[in-house]
C-alpha cells in the first residue's frame, strides 16, 4: 500500500478531488499553497517520491490542511501509481514530478528517460479508464522548442529539444496528447518559462547564486554569461496553470511566460547590486555543450483565457532574494553541493 499520512488519510468525497504528482517540489508545492489558499473547496493528494529536490520542507505550511494528503510514491511505479489512482479516482490530474535540470540530464540521462517518459505514461495508464477525470495537466518547459535568435515561439511552432532534459519533456508530453487523441483523455500541455521563487531547490540559476552569495562564495556564469532567459515568478505561473486548469480546452498547449528577458550576466549583475555585491564576486566557468542562447515565448493564448503577469522581475527577484536570506535553515544543509 502507499504511504501516506495516517492522521490526514481520508477517501475522497467526490468533491473536486484534485491529485498533484511532485507536490513537494518547487512549483508543485507552490501550486497546492496558492490552490488551499484561494479555494474553499477540493481536497489535494500531493503524490511525490520525496527526491533530493522534492522535500517535505516545502509542505510544511499547509500540511495540516484538512484539504491536504500526502502519499510517498514514485510515478516510475506503474503499480503504485495504479494502487494509488483506482483509490482516489480524480477529477484532476496536475504533473509536475520530472527530473528538470538540464547539467543533471547531460551527466546522466536514464534518470530523466524513465521520470519524465516512462512516468508519464504510468500516469496515463493508471487513469485511463477514470470515469471522473476532467483534466490531464501534463507540465513542460519552453525548452522543448529550443532557441531562438529573435521573435517568439508560439503554441504552433516547431520544436526542436537540445538537451536530453527537454527531450525527454516533450516525449512526455507528446505521449499524453496522444492519450487525448487516441482515447479521449482530457489532456492539456503547458509549457513554461524559466520559474524562480520561494522553494527552488538551488541547483537553478537563481536561488543558486544567491545562496552561494550570501554563504560568502562566488556566484557562478557560464562562459561570458550572454545566453537569455525568459522569468516569471512561480506565482504567476500558479495563477496560470490555475486559469488552465478553469478555461483551458483539453487538446490544447498553452505558452505561460513572464516576457522578462535578461541576459544570464544582466541578471547575475541585478543579484549582485540586491545584495550589495560586485563583479568580483562572479567566476566564469567553462560552457556546457549544447546551451541554448535564447528562449522566448509567446503567450497570447492563455492571456485571452484571462491570465496576466503580476509580479515584474524587479520585484519578485527582491522578493526571491529576501526569501533565501530570512531561511537560511531551509538550504545550510545542502550548501555542499552547490
Amino acid at each position: 500500500m502507499p504511504h501516506m499520512r495516517r492522521d490526514s488519510w481520508t477517501m475522497p468525497n467526490r468533491k473536486n478531488i484534485i491529485a498533484v504528482t511532485g507536490g513537494a517540489g518547487f512549483i508543485g508545492s507552490n501550486f497546492i499553497r496558492f490552490y488551499l489558499r484561494h479555494t474553499r473547496t477540493g481536497e489535494v493528494y500531493n503524490i511525490d517520491n520525496l527526491s533530493y529536490c522534492g522535500r517535505i520542507e516545502n509542505t510544511l505550511d499547509f500540511r495540516d490542511s484538512p484539504r491536504y494528503h500526502f502519499i510517498k510514491e514514485d510515478i516510475t511505479d506503474e503499480m503504485a501509481m495504479k494502487r494509488v489512482f483506482a483509490m482516489i479516482k480524480p477529477d484532476t490530474v496536475i504533473n509536475f514530478a520530472a527530473q528538470t535540470h538540464v547539467d543533471r540530464s547531460i551527466k546522466d540521462p536514464r534518470p530523466f528517460l524513465e521520470t519524465d517518459i516512462m512516468g508519464v505514461f504510468n500516469l496515463l495508464e493508471a487513469n485511463r479508464d477514470n470515469k471522473h477525470l476532467k483534466k490531464f495537466i501534463q507540465i513542460s518547459t519552453d525548452e522543448v522548442y529550443g532557441s531562438i535568435e529573435k521573435g517568439s515561439f508560439r503554441e504552433n511552432s516547431p520544436v526542436c529539444p537540445s538537451s536530453p532534459y527537454s527531450a525527454s519533456k516533450l516525449g512526455g508530453e507528446r505521449i499524453a496528447h496522444s492519450y487525448h487523441v487516441t482515447y479521449g483523455m482530457p489532456v492539456l500541455v503547458i509549457r513554461g518559462s524559466n520559474n524562480y521563487g520561494p522553494f527552488q531547490y538551488p541547483e537553478k540559476f537563481i536561488p543558486r547564486n544567491v545562496v552561494r552569495l550570501l554563504s560568502g562564495k562566488n556566484a557562478l556564469l557560464y562562459a561570458a554569461g550572454k545566453n537569455i532567459r525568459d522569468w516569471i515568478y512561480v506565482e504567476d505561473f500558479v495563477r496560470g496553470i490555475m486559469t488552465v486548469l478553469k478555461k483551458g480546452r483539453p487538446g490544447e498547449i498553452y505558452n505561460i511566460g513572464g516576457a522578462d528577458e535578461r541576459t544570464n550576466i544582466e541578471l547575475l549583475g541585478a543579484i549582485l547590486s540586491a545584495l550589495g555585491l560586485g563583479k568580483e564576486r562572479i567566476s566564469f566557468v567553462k560552457d556546457r555543450p549544447g546551451h541554448d542562447l535564447r528562449y522566448s515565448i509567446s503567450c497570447g493564448k492563455v492571456r485571452a483565457l484571462g491570465w496576466r503577469k503580476e509580479v515584474p522581475l524587479s520585484r519578485g527577484l527582491k522578493e526571491t532574494i529576501e526569501w533565501y536570506k530570512n531561511n537560511k535553515s531551509w538550504w545550510k544543509d545542502i550548501l555542499k553541493e552547490i
